[in-house]
């Protein structure tokens, strides 16, 4: 199996964080979000993709809920590898973007996909079993975005802050630790 489909593998499927959330409460803490992740490579409904492209594509569903209160965050992003060193980008949602998923997700030409001008590629390295990269992207002048994550075989690791004016108006305290649902 390649690099970049072992990666690929790590991190394809459903994830939530319902055993972090149950140790978090086990603590006394109730202010951290239920967080779920669903992962679906979607090369199949991209059509036109040159034969000697060696990336995969994957729709990221993520799902934040707290408060009684659901929030969805999807993204269409693409894997690659290069020397043993694996690259996410991130690409612009094409066609509807509300209540965007894999299910809802029509056929799309490669040739019609957009990168985000506003995300910075993030760059994943193999450390001692584990997969460590990620990027910091100003989505503005003002408005910055970091994002670091951790896959292996047991969890993923997500920490996620958004700054604005040097402030953080987004993240947590901890990274979120996404244990795997199914495949």
């Amino acid at each position: 199996m390649s690099i970049l489909h072992e990666f690929v593998s790590l991190i394809e499927g459903e994830f939530d964080n319902s055993q972090q959330i149950e140790e978090l409460k086990a603590l006394g803490r109730t202010d951290f979000p239920f967080a779920e992740h669903v992962n679906t490579v979607c090369n199949e409904k991209i059509t036109d993709i040159p034969p000697d492209f060696g990336g995969i594509f994957m729709v990221e569903e993520s799902y934040y809920t707290s408060n009684g209160r659901t929030h969805s965050s999807p993204h269409l992003f693409c894997f690659t590898e290069h020397d043993g060193v694996v690259t996410l980008s991130s690409y612009d949602i094409p066609g509807k973007t509300k209540d965007f998923s894999w299910k809802t997700m029509e056929s799309v030409s490669f040739n019609d996909l957009q990168k985000s001008q506003k995300f910075t590629p993030a760059e994943y390295r193999l450390q001692d079993g584990v997969w460590e990269g990620g990027s910091v992207s100003m989505f503005s002048p003002v408005l910055k975005f970091s994002l670091f994550e951790r896959f292996s075989p047991e969890q993923l690791e997500v920490s996620e802050s958004m700054e604005m004016n040097g402030k953080k108006t987004f993240g947590f305290d901890q990274p979120i630790i996404y244990k795997r649902k199914s495949r």
